[in-house]
């Protein structure tokens, strides 16, 4: 693998909050095994994604993919959507 061609880290998770301009907060929840309990917990993270057109709003389910930093806290980018949320 060259130095052009990195493989980049993706998450898929949900979007929660579309409130910023050009960002959307995703919420990306995985399941874990406790190194001594052996339960199957589950952790979530929140991550901050670039939504060029702010073409996805809350409760949509995205795939998000690692870039450069874009601001303070934001370097993923939102590659595609998933699942439409359910309008109410």
């Amino acid at each position: 693998m060259s130095a052009t061609e990195k493989k980049q880290r993706t998450l898929t998770g949900t979007v929660v909050s579309d409130k910023m301009n050009k960002t959307v907060t995703v919420l990306v929840e995985r399941k874990i095994k406790h190194p001594l309990l052996g339960k199957v917990m589950s952790v979530s993270k929140k991550y901050h994604a670039h939504d060029e057109n702010n073409e996805f709003h809350a409760g949509d389910m995205v795939a998000i993919e690692e870039c450069r930093p874009l601001a303070k806290t934001k370097s993923w980018r939102v590659v595609k959507r998933i699942d439409k949320s359910q309008a109410v």
